[in-house]
């Protein structure tokens, strides 16, 4: 008989995980790799992981409290070791922390109110993660600022439609408000992306065809996951190929 995990220590968000690893890679290949990119990575994630960890805390009654306590202390001191080793290394990367306090503290806040997810929680800290493009960016040799923050937009719109796609997929599907807010979100995208190249163009036009067409179809779970790995790996070549 298998013993059962206990809580705190592996996130269930599996969606996360592309929106952690896209926006450090998209930063650090639009830049070129740097030593400094290896703690900040750790760092990266294990900070994710003391934010998941706090989210259970925030929601969990009392008496449930303690034993999430060991995850979130272990990865809070993990990720506190290697944010000041990535701080050590590169001093200046510490000027990006206040863009990230907003995004945090509203994800934060949604798990107090057990609310974690809820459209403006997931669209905070998806935008949010997308910030990590300048991070890994500034990190490494880069310094086409105009081009970092134009692959940092890209992403935070791709991001920003995938919570309102997925939701219309899985947990408000058949709620023709979100089926309606997705696809003009993915439109409004597409016409943004005229004034950057046409390749994303093309990209954007084909996601906003899947938000409109696909939530008439029951697809399961695993299946809107695997579509959502290959969009992400699409947007962030493309984005990377053609800025």
């Amino acid at each position: 008989m298998s013993r059962r995990r206990a809580p705190g220590w592996v996130p269930n968000q599996h969606g996360a995980w592309a929106m952690l690893a896209t926006p450090l890679a998209v930063g650090i290949l639009a830049s070129g790799p740097a030593w400094v990119h290896m703690p900040l990575t750790a760092f990266w994630f294990l900070g994710y992981f003391a934010f998941f960890a706090a989210g259970l805390w925030l929601k969990a009654p009392p008496r449930r409290r303690p034993a999430l306590v060991p995850p979130l202390h272990t990865y809070a001191v993990a990720s506190a070791a290697f944010g000041a080793l990535t701080l050590a290394l590169d001093p200046g990367l510490l000027r990006w922390a206040p863009l990230f306090v907003a995004p945090t503290a509203i994800g934060l806040v949604a798990s107090a109110r057990r609310d974690e997810r809820s459209l403006w929680s997931g669209l905070a800290t998806s935008i949010g993660s997308s910030l990590m493009v300048l991070v890994a960016y500034d990190a490494g040799s880069g310094t086409d600022w105009e081009r970092a923050w134009l692959l940092t937009g890209i992403l935070a719109a791709y991001f920003a439609g995938t919570v309102l796609y997925v939701k219309t997929m899985i947990r408000e599907r058949g709620d023709e408000r979100f089926h309606w807010l997705s696809a003009l979100a993915h439109g409004a995208a597409t016409v943004a992306m005229t004034g950057v190249d046409p390749w994303l163009v093309l990209v954007f036009a084909l996601l906003t065809i899947r938000a409109a067409a696909l939530p008439a179809y029951r697809l399961s779970p695993k299946a809107v996951g695997i579509g959502e790995v290959v969009a992400t790996v699409v947007v962030a070549t493309t984005a990377l190929l053609v800025t």
